[in-house]
C-alpha cells in the first residue's frame, strides 16, 4: 500500500514537469531565446525590438504616378541636393527710399528753377517718397526725397545721403522767370570765393553799367574765383558783364532779366565748369563767352532772345583752343545757334535733347590769334566740331 502511494505520487510529479516544460504555456520557460521569450513559428524577428534613438524612419511607398516628383525633389537629401541660398539683394541696383526723409539721389548744391543735382535733383518727388524729382532747386539739392545707401542699397528709414555728383544741377527746365525774393542793390561787382547763395534775390548793378560799347570784368555783377559756386540769383539788367568765372566754376540756377553784353564769361585754362538750369532774356549778342580752355557744360537753361547761346572766342588775344561745349537739354528761341566753335583750333560742340525754334543748332569758324575777324565756315553739324544728338528744330 505504502510503495503504490510513493509510485503514484511520483508519477504524478512526472507529469506536473512535462506539462510545464511545453511552449507557449504561462509557465516560465527554460527556453535559450532569453528573455524576450520564444519565438513563435512565423514570427517577425524584430517585432520585439526596441526602438533606437536617431534610427532613420522609412518613408512611406511613394504613388508611382509621376505627381510626386517634386515632394520627391524637396525631400531629397541635402548631401544629394543642397537646399538653395537664401536670397540676396542686389547691391549693384540703387533702389529709392521707402519712406523718405533722407536726401536725394542728386545731391550737389541745387541749381535748377525746380531741382537739385545733376543728374537727377533731390527734390521731393520721383522714388516711392523720395529721389529724384522736382524739388531742392531753389534751396539747393537735397530735400524731403528717399537716399540711397553708399553701396546702392535702399535706404528704409530714410537718413541716407543722396549719391548724386557734387556740381548741382537743375532737374528740370523752366521757361519762367522766377519770381524774386528782394532786390540787393551794389555799386561794384561782388566776388565770390567759395560758395554764394542768393535765395532767388535780384541783384543789381547801381548806377546802371550797361552801355553800347564794350566794358570789362569790373562791369560784372559777379566775379568767380577759381572753384566757386554761385547758386539761386536772379541778375538784373544793370550790369553790363554777368557773371564772370576767373577759373572752373559752377553756376546753379542763375537767371538773367536783360543780358547787356555777354552774360557769362569763363576764362579758365583747363578743366569743366558747369551751367546748371536758369534762363537768360533779351541778349542783344553773346549769352556764353569762353576765353579760356576746357569743357562748359550747359545743361537745362532756357534762351529768349539772343544773337549766339554759347560761341567760343573768334579773334581773342593768344587765342587758341581746344575748347569744349556739351549743351543738354537746353530750350532756345528767337534767336540763333546754340554754339559758335573754331575748328581750326580743336574745339567741339556736342548738342544732346536740345531744341532751336528757328533750327539752328550751330556754326563753325575759322578764329584768328588775335586781330581781324573770324571766317564763318559752316552753319550746320558736321559731326566732328559740331555734332547733333536727338536736336530738335523747333522747340
Amino acid at each position: 500500500m505504502k510503495g503504490s502511494v510513493i509510485f503514484s505520487l511520483l508519477a504524478l510529479a512526472a507529469g506536473i514537469h512535462a506539462q510545464s516544460s511545453r511552449p507557449g504555456r504561462g509557465g516560465k520557460g527554460c527556453s535559450s531565446s532569453g528573455a524576450g521569450g520564444a519565438i513563435r513559428p512565423g514570427q517577425d524577428e524584430t517585432a520585439n525590438n526596441p526602438p533606437v534613438a536617431n534610427s532613420p524612419t522609412r518613408p512611406p511607398p511613394l504613388d508611382d504616378t509621376g505627381d510626386d516628383e517634386e515632394e520627391e525633389e524637396e525631400e531629397s537629401s541635402p548631401s544629394s541636393s543642397p537646399s538653395p541660398s537664401p536670397p540676396v539683394l542686389d547691391e549693384s541696383e540703387d533702389r529709392p527710399s521707402t519712406n523718405g526723409t533722407g536726401k536725394g539721389s542728386g545731391g550737389g548744391s541745387g541749381g535748377g528753377s525746380s531741382g537739385g543735382g545733376s543728374s537727377g535733383g533731390g527734390g521731393s518727388g520721383g522714388g516711392g517718397s523720395g529721389g529724384g524729382g522736382s524739388g531742392g532747386g531753389s534751396s539747393g539739392g537735397g530735400g524731403s526725397g528717399g537716399g540711397i545707401e553708399p553701396e546702392g542699397r535702399p535706404n528704409t528709414n530714410g537718413t541716407g545721403k543722396g549719391s548724386g555728383g557734387s556740381s548741382g544741377g537743375g532737374g528740370s527746365l523752366s521757361t519762367t522767370l522766377p519770381a524774386s525774393a528782394g532786390t540787393v542793390q551794389e555799386s561794384a561787382a561782388i566776388e565770390v570765393s567759395g560758395e554764394f547763395d542768393g535765395g532767388m534775390q535780384t541783384f543789381e548793378r547801381s548806377p546802371s553799367v550797361c552801355t553800347d560799347g564794350e566794358s570789362g570784368q569790373d562791369a560784372a555783377m559777379f566775379i568767380l574765383a577759381d572753384g566757386a559756386t554761385l547758386s539761386n540769383v536772379i541778375i538784373g539788367q544793370g550790369q553790363a558783364e554777368g557773371v564772370q568765372c576767373s577759373g572752373i566754376c559752377t553756376l546753379n540756377n542763375v537767371w538773367f532779366e536783360t543780358v547787356c553784353e555777354d552774360a557769362m564769361t569763363f576764362r579758365q585754362q583747363g578743366g569743366i565748369s558747369y551751367i546748371n538750369g536758369g534762363g537768360a532774356f533779351g541778349a542783344r549778342d553773346k549769352i556764353v563767352q569762353f576765353n579760356g580752355r576746357g569743357t562748359v557744360h550747359i545743361t537745362n537753361f532756357y534762351a529768349d532772345g539772343y544773337g549766339k547761346l554759347a560761341r567760343s572766342c573768334g579773334n581773342c588775344k593768344a587765342n587758341g583752343g581746344p575748347r569744349e561745349f556739351i549743351i543738354e537739354g537746353v530750350q532756345a528761341v528767337n534767336g540763333g545757334g546754340l554754339c559758335g566753335v573754331n575748328s581750326n583750333f580743336g574745339d567741339k560742340c556736342t548738342i544732346i535733347n536740345s531744341c532751336q525754334g528757328e533750327g539752328n543748332a550751330c556754326t563753325i569758324w575759322e578764329g584768328t590769334e588775335g586781330g581781324g575777324e573770324p571766317t564763318q565756315l559752316s552753319a550746320e553739324p558736321d559731326g566732328t566740331s559740331c555734332i547733333a544728338e536727338s536736336f530738335q528744330p523747333t522747340c
